[in-house]
């Protein structure tokens, strides 16, 4: 973001904060962090925040909302899951209703539901951009595959299905943007990696990096929904990842899309570049 545009955002009432809902998760966290960096005034939703904020409780919703002039609005676990377009809309209408002039919605490639919530924020009337993302890199470092890159195997219903990663840094970065430039108003960004690898080649590049042997089994559904139980995963969970696994990856977000060059005029980071800077933090080391 240069000088110019940081000033133009100053001078738009950023005295009023801008709202990160999910403000410790693997974007929310990234957003937060480089707003203030900007020196701009940021308020954190989420259940540990100083007005805690969570999806479930619409009690907690206006409190957070008060004052604010932009929301960075990331939905837990998915917008995919049932009643998430409904939390949505009653959420983008009272912030509407209270005066917030800019929305950003973190959406998922290929999730025909979460485009229900998409469409609540287009015709709500504020100045809108919905980031549409395809599968995190830091899903293997900082969510659900963590535990099996530590344990030595990465076991998933993935098949030779390829999906071009997008790094988190990429994706907080563009959010950064629409939520600070008038010129991403009304924009809707694919965001993708710079190359569609599989699951497998994404596991090797990690071993290579991380210098631990970890390897990749492609299961069945049966078998990784069997896993899931064995885990004692909670059953709201079990029936998004399979839904993800079943129909989102199905091919349909193998290709390669331009949003990050729109957004911020460079290439998306690469996985592999990814990894490197994943395992320098030491998050793969036992």
């Amino acid at each position: 973001m240069n000088k110019q545009a940081v000033e133009v955002v100053k001078d738009s009432g950023a005295e009023k904060p801008i709202l990160v809902l999910g403000g410790t998760g693997k974007t929310g966290r990234r957003v937060a962090e480089r707003l203030t960096k900007l020196g701009l005034p940021v308020r954190i939703g989420s259940r540990s925040g100083e007005l805690p904020f969570d999806w479930e409780n619409p009690n907690t919703w206006l409190p957070s909302l008060a004052n604010v002039r932009a929301v960075y609005i990331s939905f837990y676990p998915d917008l995919a899951v049932p009643g998430a377009a409904d939390a949505i809309e009653g959420f983008v209408r009272m912030a509407v209703d209270n005066g917030v002039k800019r929305l950003v919605l973190l959406s998922g490639r290929g999730e025909e539901e979460a485009q229900l919530s998409e469409k609540v924020l287009q015709n709500s009337g504020a100045d809108w951009t919905i980031l549409r993302a395809s599968w995190f890199c830091q899903n293997f470092s900082e969510s659900f595959l963590l535990d099996m890159v530590l344990g030595g195997e990465v076991a998933l219903p993935a098949g030779g299905v390829t999906e071009p990663f997008i790094d988190a840094e990429d994706i907080a970065d563009v959010a950064v943007a629409a939520l600070t430039e008038a010129r991403h108003i009304g924009q809707l960004y694919e965001l993708t990696g710079p190359r569609a690898i599989t699951f497998a080649e994404a596991t090797e590049t990690i071993a290579k990096a991380s210098g631990r042997e970890v390897g990749y089994t492609n299961l069945t559904h049966e078998q990784f929904l069997s896993m899931l139980e064995q885990q004692e995963v909670p059953g709201e969970y079990v029936a998004l990842l399979s839904y993800l696994f079943t129909q989102v990856l199905d091919g349909r977000n193998s290709h390669l899309t331009d949003g990050v060059q729109r957004a911020l005029g460079r290439e998306p980071r690469d996985f592999a570049d990814y990894a490197k800077t994943a395992a320098a933090t030491g998050v793969w080391e036992m």
